[in-house]
């Protein structure tokens, strides 16, 4: 690390010069390539996965998304002759927009769609037209999807309300990534100043994050075309970019600076810098990554997408860390230090104490006096916070829980009001008849679906099956009488395939498969349930490995492991409480309470595993240098908590400020990623790091540092810190007691 931190040093210029041609060509490429995303959700071996591949190879669904204009009257009908010629008129100029492929009015003959249900309700007062799309919603040219909104919009007049939902409509409503990013940066700009009290020191993390960041997100656009990578990809690799990337930088700045201080030369602190800080950087992001590949372990595509989008910006992060960072030293010099403190280094000369006063010294000499009743009430606070996981429930998050000022929103409460709430997320019941007696038992299904407790509706009709397909493909829309994220809609779709169904296909070649978006999602959840306890177990191994080659100790690596675990129940108490009972969501405007989403667990529980072992490299590592020096494990412990307990806090306020900021993309998905991962962020660094972790290890004594002579001798060494023929600190060795 030293050799490359030295040659990024005295290159500073080429360094520079090639981030920004990199960043140039990348940036090119993007556009040239173009991104194609995939949102569709397929899960092989479930009812609603058979479901769909059985609709796709008999009538392949079309490309693009579809969304709803939706209109509702406040007297008379839609069918009124000024009202029907109203809307007639706007959706024959909606269909003749750029990215709009066709547009299904229900003042068509019939007023049907191909799957059955009526476009026009009951009551006669609300009706919807389908707009198709000729790419999906992620694929879209934003502007293609405001002509359509503002097209549609046009029609309103008193007494006539017109609203859209969708997709592509919802993303629409949603606020840019770059001016959320901008907020998050704005919030991490002051902590910084606040930390550094330098414009210039400031500014070396921000630069670093944003070259980082940038590189990664470009990479999106050829990833794109070499797996499924969904439209909230970019998103979140922002999100845990920034995070990280400023972090990164922030540990390894604050060590050039303490290096400045205690009288090295901008070369030497810089190289220094690098090869302890950025050793643990560069371990930090490798644990990022590892625990963000165990997303593989849950075989789902969707996931696998997330995961490489993630690791790709988490590794530009680092890259830029290890690189720019040196660069930048080089170019700024002293002046990475602020005036004030530039004039006390010419005047008082080096300052080679450590820090041992100020309140982290304090909080670091009252640990050890009372570590039995701190860790106790540090074990509380995080029990108290993650009693609402017990009732945690997944599901999923459809338009009404979008902010109520957005046409989504109100288009959705307009369909639910003039057709039923089952309306926004009815079931499709797909079946496969062979013979005469499957179809008669089939129709026998229909006529018992009616009767079904929770079903509203039953809309029987049939796919197109392609000439070639010997038996036929019949579709039956089943419309619940409760909403699609309502825990009796999951409860229906149970009763349906595990009593309902077999009742009837029993004694048959039948084979009915309840599908649909609602089901798809109940599915989602239910396999991310059963595989989360084999992703946790390949984290939380591999993460123990690591630990154990970089400490030689097996008691730490434990404490790690329990601290996650205890970190990641904390964040879902607060996504249960936050979300699901809905304590914050009319707060900051993001809609009614809603189940969390199915996909959430697996990712929080990669990153924060990830984030979490970022914080304990930090602090064991300098515990460690500590016990390799003194073998003195009080002295190492106070060492580490004073030395790090600052910067560790610093870093975690910084990545909070990102997590929060992305709320305002006025999405809950990732509003309840970001508030999940602030939550469990904060509690890990102020409580966990800083509290529970130092007095567990006071208590502990030399055990932490134990590990058997057998293993030792037959372990490989992974050494964070630098070796003995590097610096005078030798390696951390076991502690035979």
């Amino acid at each position: 690390m030293s050799a490359l931190a030295r040659w990024c040093y005295l290159h500073r210029l080429v360094v520079i010069t090639a981030w920004i041609g990199l960043l140039i060509g990348l940036t090119v490429m993007s556009q040239a390539v173009k991104a194609s995303y995939d949102n569709s959700f397929t899960l092989a071996g479930t009812g609603s996965g058979s479901a769909q591949q059985l609709l796709q190879r008999s009538a392949p669904a079309q490309a693009g998304d579809s969304d709803q204009i939706v209109w509702r009257v406040s007297h008379g009908s839609v069918t009124d002759p000024g009202v029907q010629q109203r809307m007639s008129s706007t959706l024959a100029r909606v269909s003749h927009l750029p990215g709009v492929a066709s547009v299904a009015s229900p003042y068509l003959p019939g007023g049907k769609v191909p799957g059955g249900a009526f476009q026009i309700s009951p009551d006669g007062r609300t009706a919807y037209a389908m707009v198709n799309f000729s790419k999906s919603a992620d694929n879209l040219d934003p502007a293609d999807i405001s002509r359509v909104i503002a097209v549609a919009t046009a029609a309103r007049e008193p007494g006539l309300a017109v609203e859209l939902d969708g997709l592509a409509i919802s993303h629409s409503e949603q606020a840019s990534l770059s001016a959320v990013s901008a907020v998050g940066i704005g919030a991490a700009a002051v902590i910084l100043l606040l930390a550094f009290g330098s414009l210039l020191a400031m500014a070396l993390p921000i630069a670093t994050a944003v070259a980082g960041v940038g590189s990664g997100l470009m990479l999106m656009a050829p990833l794109s075309h070499l797996t499924s990578v969904t439209g909230i990809a970019p998103i979140l690799g922002a999100l845990i970019g920034l995070g990280v990337g400023v972090d990164y930088a922030l540990f390894i700045v604050t060590r050039h600076r303490r290096g400045l201080l205690s009288g090295l030369d901008p070369q030497r602190s810089a190289v220094a810098a690098l090869n302890t800080s950025g050793r643990a950087v560069l371990f930090a992001g490798g644990t990022v990554c590892i625990a963000l590949l165990g997303l593989l372990t849950l075989g789902q595509g969707f996931l696998d997408g997330l995961a490489f989008a993630a690791v790709i910006t988490v590794a530009c992060t680092v890259l830029a860390a290890i690189t720019l960072l040196p660069a930048l030293f080089g170019v700024l010099g002293l002046r990475v230090l602020s005036r004030r403190q530039r004039r006390r280094l010419r005047s008082a000369g080096p300052d080679q104490a450590r820090s041992g006063s100020g309140r982290w010294a304090r909080l670091a000499l009252t640990v050890p006096r009372f570590p039995v009743l701190l860790a106790a009430a540090a074990v509380a606070v995080v029990v108290v916070v993650s009693l609402p996981a017990l009732h945690l429930r997944l599901g999923f998050a459809d338009a009404s829980n979008d902010p109520t000022s957005t046409t989504s929103y109100k288009a959705y409460e307009m369909l639910a009001d003039g057709f039923g709430p089952g309306f926004n997320g009815s079931l499709l019941l797909v079946a496969q008849t062979q013979s005469a007696a499957d179809r008669a038992a089939l129709d026998r299904l229909d006529r018992a679906l009616t009767v079904v407790p929770g079903v509203a509706a039953v809309q029987a009709g049939s796919a197109q099956a392609r000439p070639t397909a010997g038996p036929a493909v019949e579709v039956t829309q089943v419309i619940p009488t409760t909403a699609p994220e309502a825990q009796a809609t999951a409860t229906l779709i149970t009763r349906l395939r595990n009593t309902v169904i077999p009742r009837y296909t029993h004694g048959t070649t039948l084979r009915v498969y309840v599908g649909g978006l609602t089901a798809t999602f109940d599915d989602f959840a239910a396999v991310t349930s059963a595989k989360l306890p084999w992703l946790l177990a390949a984290i939380a191994g591999f993460s123990f490995l690591l630990l154990v080659l970089a400490f030689r100790s097996l008691l730490i690596p434990a404490i790690t492991a329990v601290l996650n675990l205890l970190s990641a129940a904390a964040s879902f108490g607060v996504l249960t409480a936050f979300f699901q009972w809905g304590w914050g969501t009319r707060a900051l405007g993001l809609g009614a309470p809603a189940p969390v989403e199915g996909y959430l667990p697996g990712l929080v529980l990669a990153v924060l595993f990830g984030l979490s072992m970022d914080y304990q490299v930090f602090l064991v590592s300098r515990m460690a240098e500590e016990w390799s020096r003194t073998r003195d494990n009080t002295q190492a412990v106070l060492a580490g908590q004073t030395d790090t307990a600052r910067v560790i806090t610093a870093a975690a306020a910084i990545m909070i400020a990102v997590f929060i900021s992305f709320v305002f993309i006025r999405a809950v998905d990732i509003a309840e990623f970001g508030i999940g991962l602030a939550a469990a962020v904060a509690l890990d660094a102020f409580v966990l790091r800083t509290v529970l972790v130092p007095a567990v290890m006071h208590l502990c004594g030399r055990a932490n540092w134990w590990l058997p002579n057998w293993l030792d001798r037959r372990l490989p060494h992974l050494a964070i810190e630098p070796t003995a023929q590097e610096q005078s600190a030798r390696r951390p060795r076991s502690a035979h007691v």
